[in-house]
């Protein structure tokens, strides 16, 4: 399936893992491959509409990592619900009044649409709460008592809860039983990714060799986030000292967007320089290391679902994909 390539290729294609599936995300269309209950492999393949194609301003450097964020979490989250609809709950509980009204109100399409929007949101929001509110109002607590403590110290203890917090939800994560299988697909995802920038055929012999941890992964992503919004944060309340957790909380809110884009920016950047070592390789070091939390490694049938739905958005167009 693939040919010769250089090992200094990188792809643009992307994935997420599913439950019992995978979503890859090329420069055309996605696919998303779930392995049914029955064993057979389920495909679903979309042509992607790219926002920046209607409104070229989305495209440009540091607004499209927040719009490309945003992009990828819709995508993402309606990818989860139709895996979900191959494994239904084996006692289903009674809708509620309010599903009820619901499904008399709105359409299946608007429905959808109405949860797909809730979820991201609350993903949004519990995001910005546990990794930039919380550490700022618990900061704020226990340096309350700490009256004339200087504003390095109090920028020094916010940014190493951020980090202790990010740690402590990965390992959390990574320690729930229903999470195993879907980081095992995560892994399977990130190896076939490497196998096919490496240039090798698209098998299972030589994906299984592969790395699990990959640097342009969505948990690196969001580590240098949190590490981007530490320096930011250090640079502005240096500037300017703002000690009200409030403020300082609307501050964090303002950047992030800001934060968000430079980040997508460097991630940009990195994947293509990782290979040469050096300053790129020492950069993306404590993503990677995240990543023993958010991947496993997947058995031969999930690397199977991985090849295919790899597969199935490669373009035509030798190189078109490249990063």
């Amino acid at each position: 399936m693939a040919e010769e390539r250089s090992c200094a290729f990188r792809t643009s294609i992307g994935g997420q893992a599913l439950i019992e599936g995978i979503l890859m995300r090329g420069p055309e269309k996605q696919a998303i491959v779930v392995r049914a209950q029955e064993g057979q492999l389920v495909e679903k393949v979309e042509a992607l509409k790219l926002i920046k194609e209607r409104h070229p301003i989305l495209g440009w450097p540091l607004i499209r990592g927040t719009v490309n964020f945003l992009d990828s979490m819709v995508k993402g989250v309606k990818a989860l619900m139709y895996s979900a609809e191959f494994f239904p709950e084996e006692a289903e509980a009674q809708p509620s009044k309010f599903e009820l009204w619901l499904e008399k109100h709105l359409s299946s399409k608007k429905l959808e649409s109405a949860v797909v929007a809730l979820a991201v949101v609350l993903g949004v929001g519990l995001s910005i709460f546990l990794f930039l509110v919380l550490p700022t109002f618990v900061t704020g607590g226990i340096l309350h008592f700490f009256p004339g403590f200087p504003m390095w110290g109090r920028n020094l203890v916010e940014g190493v809860l951020k980090i202790l917090i990010f740690l402590l939800y990965l390992i959390f994560c990574s320690r729930q039983k229903d999470i195993y299988r879907v980081f095992q697909y995560h892994g399977a995802e990130h190896k076939t990714i490497f196998c096919y920038e490496a240039g090798l055929p698209l098998t299972v012999e030589n994906v299984r060799i592969q790395p699990r941890h990959h640097p342009r992964c969505g948990t690196s992503f969001l580590f240098v986030v949190i590490f981007v919004s530490i320096l930011f944060s250090s640079v502005v309340f240096g500037i300017w000292p703002i000690t009200n957790v409030w403020l300082r909380t609307l501050a964090h809110l303002v950047l992030l967007p800001l934060v968000v884009g430079i980040t997508y920016e460097f991630n940009r950047w990195v994947g293509r320089h990782t290979q040469e070592g050096g300053l790129a390789k020492v950069l993306t070091a404590p993503g990677l290391w995240m990543q023993n939390f958010t991947t496993n490694e997947p058995d031969d049938s999930m690397i199977e679902c991985a090849i295919r739905s790899l597969e199935l958005v490669i373009p035509e167009e030798k190189g078109k994909d490249a990063w």
